[in-house]
């Protein structure tokens, strides 16, 4: 039985559910990023009144701390982080990219030092399968060879092979029937290192499929090019999900692309640095204007922030160092990425996407380049 039912499709854009041990989640979705078991500064019960209903967390950050005998013995990760909700796990492949220095790949696996305390360890595609089966996660990601933009062709040719290899060692490692494993494409930006990526890993039928390796430096025309490649060639009845992708004009860009999963620190780590997203663009709370204005963040959104709080004083906690303004931002962004999903799915079901999003993106580039 397939994993993924799809509902509606206007022009490319699609509209569907997917199925999961821990519930069913309507896509288009946004999944805030929970790294080390826990979204910056959001408790679960906030996340649940958000309207989120499948969160990320990180397989590499979780085996080096606490490790997984601790969440095993917690009685999985959903128990251990208190989540009711679905949960994806990356494979770490990101986080061992971004630590390069650190680390070295071979045909084998990642070969790396914890940025923790030093440590050795090998990541295989059979021990990452091990991990998140461990976890007890919904959906797993594969491992795969991650490169930086601008790689020539060579390296990321080697890359897209060695990440097909991956796949099929990790497919067949698998043991769980009640975790979804997602094949991730990789091949830089060259336009046919994709297609051929995508069409041979479709051929070993995941439950779903992942865009990675974009949003890492290339421009971002490029990035929605190949993202538009990329799903060209995968399998129409099956999610698709970018990875690391979650600002509100990437999402309806690639939304308008197909593709139906998003993830990224942008909502939360926006919030630390005191910007609000709202639908008409960005807020920077730090600004003088805000401190007498006494109307929500976001007067069209009906999160539990905007509900309670005034911008004059989630401002206020800024300037005063509490941690509160943070926190209320976070809780508010990500409930307008979730909700921003959500109403691109209510125009994709009924026809009116093309000219939603051509609404949503002209507000926002009017906005941009002149924070308020």
């Amino acid at each position: 039985m397939s994993c993924f039912t799809l509902a509606a499709r206007d022009g490319e854009a699609r509209a569907g559910t997917l199925h999961t041990a821990h519930g069913d989640i309507s896509t288009p979705v946004f999944m805030p990023v929970g790294t080390q078991a826990s979204v910056k500064g959001v408790a679960p019960d906030e996340l649940t009144a958000c309207g989120v209903s499948i969160v990320l967390a990180n397989a590499y950050h979780l085996y080096l701390r606490p490790g997984t005998d601790v969440i095993r013995h917690a009685g999985g990760l959903h128990a251990f982080m208190s989540w009711p909700g679905a949960i994806l796990t990356d494979s770490g492949g990101f986080q061992v990219f971004s630590l390069a220095r650190l680390s070295r790949v071979d045909d084998d696996g990642y070969h790396f030092a914890s940025h923790l305390d030093g440590s050795r360890h090998t990541f295989t595609p059979e021990l990452v399968v091990s991990i998140q089966e461990a976890l007890g996660s919904d959906i797993a990601m594969v491992l795969d060879d991650l490169v930086p933009a601008g790689v020539d062709e060579e390296r990321a040719r080697e890359a897209a092979q060695r990440t097909l290899c991956w796949a099929k060692r990790a497919k067949e490692a698998q043991q769980r029937a009640d975790q979804l494993s997602f094949a991730i494409v990789q091949g830089s930006t060259y336009e046919m290192l994709r297609r051929t990526n995508a069409r041979e890993l479709t051929a070993l039928d995941f439950p779903g499929y992942a865009i990675g390796g974009l949003w890492v430096g290339e421009d971002r025309s490029l990035g929605l090019a190949i993202v538009e490649v990329c799903n060209q060639e995968l399998p129409v009845d099956k999610p698709r999900y970018l990875m690391g992708v979650g600002t509100p004009e990437d999402m309806i860009e690639a939304i308008r692309r197909g593709v139906d999963m998003f993830d990224s620190v942008y909502p939360t780590r926006s919030a630390r640095h005191a910007l609000a997203l709202t639908s008409a663009g960005r807020l920077n709370l730090r600004n003088a204007a805000h401190a007498r204005d006494m109307r929500p963040l976001d007067e069209s959104c009906d999160c539990p922030v905007c509900a309670s709080f005034t911008r004059a004083y989630i401002a206020h906690l800024f300037r005063a160092g509490e941690m509160l303004g943070p926190r209320l931002v976070s809780v508010h962004n990500v409930a307008l990425l979730t909700v921003l999903a959500r109403a691109a799915r209510a125009a994709i079901l009924d026809g009116r996407f093309e000219r939603w999003s051509a609404e949503r993106l002209d507000a926002l580039r009017r906005s941009a380049g002149a924070l308020s």
